[in-house]
């Protein structure tokens, strides 16, 4: 299998390397991605708390990809990652959502 490009803090899973590979549209479309956004469409997909929604997730990542989508919509972005502070943006979203819980 031909090397697929992972993020900056995640691997990719192997059930979205497996629908990249079979997808040469959305693999080109993957490539062409900057490290970040491979980031946060893999965090996008491994943040959920299903496997029905988490492949709901991958199949919308490849058609997503294939209409020109360079990141996942509505999402504020990777909370793993270390390398810089959650921005103030992203602060707001996290409490709003925790208060929701």
């Amino acid at each position: 299998m031909a090397k697929i490009t992972g993020g900056v803090v995640h691997t990719l899973p192997s059930d979205l390397r497996k629908a990249l590979a079979s997808d040469r549209k959305a693999l080109a479309a993957w490539e062409s991605l900057t490290p970040l956004s491979r980031n946060e469409w893999i965090c996008w997909v491994i943040s959920v708390k299903t496997a029905e929604t988490r492949k709901n997730h991958v199949e919308r990542v490849i058609s997503e990809l294939k209409e020109g989508m360079r990141r996942p919509c509505c999402w504020y972005g990777c909370v793993h990652r270390k390398d810089k502070p959650i921005s103030r943006s992203v602060r707001w979203v996290l409490r709003r959502r925790n208060k929701k819980t």
